[in-house]
């Protein structure tokens, strides 16, 4: 599992939800940019991981399990 595939698997979570990630991220009581593609990394391009309260609230919010989240996590080259 890699940065890539985790944000991957934030924005096909969203999708599956009818959702932007910025929507996601809102009904989640988060805010809204959390999710945004310019906040994936640091300005010395450092990556920024999702933190694990994030998945927690986005979980919760769209009573779903984190098996529904991880199925998103694929080994795919492209990631």
């Amino acid at each position: 599992m890699n940065h890539n595939q985790i944000w991957r698997a934030i924005e096909l979570f969203a999708k599956e939800h009818n959702m932007s990630c910025s929507g996601l991220a809102k009904c989640s009581g988060l805010d809204p940019t959390t999710f945004n593609k310019s906040k994936r990394f640091s300005k010395y391009e450092q990556p920024r991981w999702p933190s694990t309260n994030s998945i927690a609230k986005i979980l919760a919010a769209t009573n779903s399990s984190p098996q529904d989240f991880f199925k998103y996590i694929t080994d795919d080259k492209d990631n």
